[in-house]
């Protein structure tokens, strides 16, 4: 790999958000001399406790037990915040997204090169692809959501920009904005009509009226800053599930937002040209990115069969990505409440509102074990069986696609969160690795990254209890 990887490492966050094992182990009153080992059993004691012992979860813990360890240093990794020093992956906030780090460390534990044809079928902000590009490795990455699409095509537009390049173009944009007509954006959506103040949301459509005459690429450029300061110019904050409203928010002006992303870019245009001056800055580099569904690749031009496979689907958490990145489709790309509900029910089915057939029922015996369980319950939303149910779903259609198009021999890095819901615990990664096994798929290792709380409601009514975030590595 070209890319001069140490050196830039010292931008991340990583050695700096991490609490040590031992730390962690005297927490928790344990002692001895390896407390990442007891610190490891203590947790995996603490989910088979939750399992009756004719469970069916019970038994697919027991089955991977062996595959399952420790790698708590990818805790911070995988999650956006290791991004927040990385030059140009700090520009967009998506929440979502895992790291470049992790992108690094997987590209080199798989020794990939520039033979190898990386595939990231949810691609999200486009780490996947920004780092493969500056590795000088081809790359191919498609999401369903549009605003994840765009971000993933964009975001490698800024390696091929020079010094001051965009600096210029904003002092002559900037003029033009005032004599701009005000864009056309979806104000019928409700949160639209209540997360700016009247000011804001003119300037914020003219800005973008301006933008909209620029040459490619710089249009589709400016669009990103523009999307990325959406919500620091909004009462608005990306929360969980949803967009939280704070009327005593303090707003930036639109203005001022756009001139600290123009100026952070430009830092990091110098700052990539000092720390590495020979990663591929030609077109010929950029990667594939595809406007499609990972449930059905047959549409998608692969240049020849994917070898690598680094990804991270929606988690079962009922988060709703066209709620969470609302401000960001209403303003480009729907034009009603209509168009944005079309999307809502068009992605993978890991929210709420997802929609469930007749004719579908849960599609491993965990997840019927689960939905049964749930459905003598009282539910703070009667839907999370159906939601549940209908993830799993797609994500065996998901599965069944990749093996398809990955090459024989081709390994899959994915990094899935396991859920609670009503204390009934769903040990996603080892169903999504069951699935793999029916696929075709051999399972080779179940990466322990970090422990997650619950809830609070959860833990008052249920007790905490420590929910793996994990990263399953498949191999075709």
């Amino acid at each position: 790999m070209k890319f001069n990887f140490k050196r830039l490492q010292r931008y991340s966050c990583e050695n700096r958000t991490d609490m040590s094992l031992r730390k962690i182990a005297r927490q928790k009153g344990l002692t001895g001399n390896n407390p990442q080992q007891m610190l490891f059993a203590e947790e995996v004691m603490a989910v088979k406790s939750l399992y009756p012992p004719d469970s069916t979860r019970q038994e697919i813990e027991d089955k991977f037990e062996n595959l399952i360890h420790e790698e708590l240093k990818l805790g911070s990794v995988v999650s956006y915040v290791g991004n927040k020093n990385v030059p140009f992956l700090r520009i967009y906030r998506y929440k979502e997204a895992f790291a470049f780090d992790f992108v690094m460390d997987f590209l080199r534990r798989f020794e990939a090169d520039s033979d190898d044809y990386v595939f990231d079928p949810f691609s999200g902000l486009g780490t996947t692809m920004f780092t493969s590009m500056l590795c000088g490795i081809p790359s191919v990455g498609i999401d369903k959501l549009p605003i994840a699409h765009f971000s993933s095509k964009t975001l490698p537009l800024l390696l091929l920009l020079k010094e001051n390049e965009l600096k210029k173009i904003w002092t002559s944009l900037t003029p033009k904005i005032q004599r701009s007509e005000p864009a056309e954006v979806a104000l019928d959506v409700p949160i639209m009509k209540i997360a700016f103040d009247e000011e804001t949301l003119l300037t914020l459509r003219t800005l973008k009226s301006a933008i909209e005459d620029l040459p490619l690429p710089y249009r589709d450029i400016f669009l990103l800053l523009f999307f990325s300061i959406l919500e620091e110019c909004s009462f608005t904050s990306k929360d969980g599930q949803f967009l939280r409203l704070n009327r005593n928010k303090k707003i930036s002006s639109p203005i001022d937002a756009m001139n600290r992303k123009i100026a952070q870019v430009e830092e990091d245009v110098r700052r990539m040209k000092l720390l590495s001056p020979d990663i591929p800055r030609n077109e010929k580099f950029m990667p594939d990115v595809y406007h499609g569904d990972t449930r059905d690749l047959s549409d998608i031009t692969f240049k020849k069969k994917p070898t690598i496979i680094i990804t991270s689907p929606p988690y079962a958490n009922r988060y709703d990505y066209t709620r969470t990145y609302a401000l960001e489709l209403c303003f480009h790309f729907v034009q009603n409440f209509e168009e944005l509900k079309a999307i809502r029910f068009g992605i993978l089915r890991s929210h709420i509102e997802s929609k469930i057939r007749k004719d579908e029922s849960p599609p491993h015996p965990v997840i019927k074990e689960v939905v049964e369980i749930l459905g003598r319950k009282k539910l703070n939303n009667p839907k999370i069986p159906s939601m549940i149910t209908t993830y799993f779903i797609d994500m065996q259609k998901v599965i069944t696609e990749w093996f398809k198009v990955l090459t024989p021999g081709g390994k899959v890095a994915m990094v899935v969160d396991n859920v609670r819901f009503e204390g009934e615990l769903i040990p996603v990664d080892l169903v999504l690795s069951e699935m793999a096994e029916e696929a075709g798929f051999e399972v080779k290792e179940i990466i322990v990254a970090r422990y997650k709380g619950n809830s609070s409601q959860q833990m008052k009514k249920y007790g905490r209890v420590p929910v793996r975030e994990s990263i399953v590595v498949w191999e075709r």
